[in-house]
């Protein structure tokens, strides 16, 4: 029994049969006043970062050097670690293709800045349209008559996510969701949103940033204006449980007052991590 498979986790892997059936949700009210002064001071400097960049580097360090057993899926009902930590971000790129996944690699040892370009350069090249064709590709598996419509889904989703085949030629690439996904819904006006876990990305959890808000908190006894970022988490209790998201949501406060440090290489960190970086 290694650390991913647990008894808990084989158990569940055998009794729910997808991730529909295993969701829990969880929510998490961040105090970002520390965060948002640093970013401020970093547009100061000229480098643009956003919230998005920031909570995307806090939580791929969470997972990454303190809840690592979260970094997993389940694979012909065995629970399966991956070797790499990696975070899929929904960038808005308009025109034909619309919304376009950003797949930043070893998010967990990459300083922010790094983050921030990555996602850029993946939106920037979607718009210029050189993203376009891979996209189109994807489209084409919707002219697949609907009684073979899931047969092959389910084909293509074997070879991509749960072999880790790239198919190059319809622009599918392997993990394509990583390991966990960060999503922004505060931009739309919206505080909090619970989303669904798609079964095809097979990922422990869906992270969505709410609207950031000015509020008070009471502070040794007065009552001061706080920077508030609402946090909404889609679990899969297959492979996550309260402890876990427990020591995450830990992590992540911890992470959100050291703004600093995510823009460094953990060099420390990295010596006992068990991911691999490519």
């Amino acid at each position: 029994m290694d650390r991913f498979n647990t008894p808990w986790r084989v158990t569940s892997a055998a009794i729910y049969t997808t991730p529909t059936d295993s969701r829990v949700y969880g929510t998490l009210d961040i105090d970002v006043t520390e965060a948002k002064r640093f970013l401020d001071r970093r547009r100061e400097e000229g480098i643009k970062l956003t919230m998005v960049h920031l909570t995307t580097a806090v939580l791929a360090r969470a997972i990454g050097f303190d809840v690592p057993e979260m970094n997993c899926f389940i694979r012909r009902g065995a629970v399966v670690g991956r070797k790499h930590m990696d975070v899929m971000v929904p960038v808005q790129v308009g025109g034909d293709a619309g919304v376009t996944p950003a797949i930043i690699r070893n998010a967990h040892a990459r300083k922010v800045t790094d983050i921030a370009e990555d996602i850029r350069a993946k939106a920037a090249r979607s718009r210029g349209g050189s993203e376009i064709k891979a996209a189109k590709n994807k489209y084409v598996l919707n002219r697949i008559p609907w009684p073979l419509r899931r047969p092959v889904f389910l084909l293509l989703k074997w070879i991509t996510v749960d072999m880790g085949i790239e198919i190059k030629a319809l622009g599918l690439s392997a993990h394509s969701f990583g390991s966990f996904v960060v999503s922004d819904i505060g931009s739309f006006g919206l505080n909090t949103g619970m989303t669904a876990l798609m079964p095809a990305a097979k990922v422990p959890c869906v992270v969505v940033l709410g609207k950031i808000e000015e509020k008070p908190d009471l502070r040794n006894g007065e009552i001061v204006i706080r920077t508030i970022l609402p946090l909404t988490g889609t679990f899969d209790n297959r492979v996550v449980d309260g402890m876990q998201i427990g020591k995450l949501a830990r992590s992540i406060k911890r992470n959100f007052r050291k703004p600093e440090w995510l823009d460094e290489v953990p060099e420390e960190e990295l010596k006992d991590c068990i991911f691999e970086t490519r």
